[in-house]
């Protein structure tokens, strides 16, 4: 292409490629070591300089630019019910799969989930699209080992650190990946409601009929969902094929035209007399699927700080390299407050959703487990609420440049509300905390004794910890309060952690900012005297 002489090209800011993900985060490095995923620095240190290379980076851009397609029929008019994915959306969930993303969290002696939740933050950074399938695989492990044949049969398969993409049956294919089919039109989060039915055939099998509103990755080898039975709501384990290796009857109606989460195909489904296993009690559907959404939240968590981390980078990264009125936008004041303010906020949701992970991998302890029901949703609440104001911040920290589409700004602000919406929207996990109050009052106990292990290092802290407990005694109206008591508990349990910490500098910001009341209501309203030098250096971009 010719070059017009018309203006030359100075002041632009180079790609944000080639980096390691991993070893240029100083917090995510800490998170690991503090929470228990020493073991597995090596494999994400490996991850993260795979991840951030150039190919891998531009993988991430087309599988989103090429977004999946449905083949209902295939040329000569015989139902298929496929759904073709771009070369990219492949290649990235062989990345995903071949450093045990999905599996590590089963298979490490320790620290497991710690490990996991690293892979899925870095995973996230670079395409979040692939996470959704890659979190499913790994959380239903707690409910398909409720049935001894999948147990037998399945989860070897599944555990797998390889990705086989082919659309054959289970037993032909070197490993499995797991979904989830639970929500119907007419109910959405209120599962209770559905209306799909299952008629015994013999045994663990059933025949399925009904609709689902909501199916991510359905050319995944199963999925786990929900049908009424004689009993009542029942889990089932539903596989693409048959035991005699013909396929299932499962009909994909049409993809979801979403707003983001464009290289990962959601669908609408029907079943017309499908066949499915039962997994756990018939009756006992939403007990025996709810370990899989507890491990489905605990990453819907993740990826919010995971999109958080990418923005921030980006919006660094743009402030180091971008001049304007004479010096770089790093350098200028009110830049490095809003800069500033930002790395507080990815900061201390980091530092919650890794001791949450640490949580799940003690969860053995009964007290361990308490706290990870209850915090998991305090985080995925807090974290995602926060999350799409944060992308917006840092995208406006790029000006124009940030708003145009070759840059990876709009994907990630069209991603920032999704995790908050999957698996509990805001409203539901709030009540959600209400409801493990009044089932598991220990769990409350436990959470609170986790806050006080800062109790009296800071008198700001006391004061907001001293607030927090006064409004949970107060029962009236507590649905009405939702909201604003899990975003206390969400501020109070990140301003115990950071104090707990060995960097000051963080605390006392977080504190000052968050607890305080010296800042604002925007991004960028710091109080004065704060050490923003040794904040900014911890983005290390």
């Amino acid at each position: 292409m010719q070059v017009l002489d018309t203006h030359r090209i100075w002041n632009q800011v180079p790609d944000l490629v080639d980096y390691n993900l991993f070893s240029s985060d100083v917090a995510l490095q800490e998170a690991v070591s503090r929470e228990g995923g020493d073991f597995a620095v090596s494999e994400l240190d490996a991850f993260g300089k795979i991840l951030g290379t150039a190919d891998n980076i531009h993988h991430g851009h087309l599988a989103n630019q090429y977004p999946p397609e449905l083949q209902i029929f295939d040329r000569f008019g015989h139902r298929i019910d496929e759904v073709e994915f771009h070369p990219s959306y492949h290649h990235l969930m062989g990345v995903a799969k071949d450093v045990g993303a999905h599996s590590i969290a089963w298979t490490a002696e320790s620290g497991g989930h710690v490990a996991h939740t690293a892979m899925e933050y870095l995973l996230t950074q670079v395409e979040a699209g692939i996470c959704c399938p890659i979190t499913m695989t790994y959380a239903c492990i707690p409910s398909i080992m409720q049935n001894e044949f999948l147990k037998k049969e399945w989860v070897p398969k599944i555990l797998q650190p390889e990705y086989d993409q082919r659309f054959i049956p289970a037993e032909q294919k070197s490993s499995l990946m797991i979904g989830m089919a639970m929500t119907e039109k007419q109910g959405g989060s209120d599962i209770r409601s559905n209306e799909t039915k299952a008629i015994k055939i013999q045994g663990d099998e059933y025949q399925l009929t009904g609709h689902k509103w909501f199916c991510s990755a359905p050319m995944l080898d199963a999925f786990l969902t929900l049908a009424q039975t004689e009993k009542g709501l029942t889990c089932f384990f539903v596989p693409r094929f048959l035991p005699d290796g013909s396929k299932n009857r499962f009909f994909i109606q049409r993809l979801k035209n979403k707003l983001g989460n464009k290289a990962n195909a959601s669908s609408e489904i029907e079943y017309k007399d499908t066949w499915a296993l039962r997994v756990g009690e018939e009756g006992r559907g939403v007990p025996t699927i709810i370990e899989m959404v507890h491990h489905t939240r605990l990453d819907c968590t993740t990826a919010a700080v995971g999109l958080m981390r990418q923005a921030l980078a980006q919006a660094v990264h743009h402030a180091k390299h971008r001049k304007a009125f004479g010096s770089l936008l790093i350098n200028q004041p009110l830049m490095r407050n809003v800069l500033a303010d930002l790395t507080i906020e990815w900061e201390a949701a980091l530092s919650m959703v890794f001791r949450v992970a640490r949580g799940y991998d003690q969860s053995e302890d009964p007290d361990q487990a308490s706290f990870a029901r209850l915090a998991v949703a305090v985080s995925k609440y807090w974290t995602n609420k926060r999350c799409a104001y944060f992308v917006n911040e840092a995208m406006e920290c790029l000006g124009g440049a940030g708003y145009v589409e070759e840059s990876i700004m709009p994907r990630l602000y069209r991603e920032a509300p999704l995790n908050g919406i999957w698996e509990g929207s805001g409203n539901v996990i709030c009540l959600d905390v209400l409801r493990t109050f009044h089932r598991e009052p220990r769990a409350l106990e436990i959470f609170l004794t986790e806050l006080e292990k800062s109790q009296g290092l800071d008198l700001r802290f006391d004061k907001a910890l001293d607030s927090l407990k006064q409004d949970l005694l107060n029962r009236e109206d507590m649905q009405f309060r939702a909201r604003s008591l899990t975003e206390k508990m969400a501020l109070c349990l990140q301003g115990s952690l950071l104090l707990q910490q060995n960097n000051p500098s963080i605390a006392e910001m977080f504190l000052a900012s968050r607890l305080n009341g010296s800042g604002g209501r925007a991004f960028g309203t710091l109080p004065q005297g704060m050490d923003i030098t040794a904040i900014l250096e911890r983005v290390c971009i």
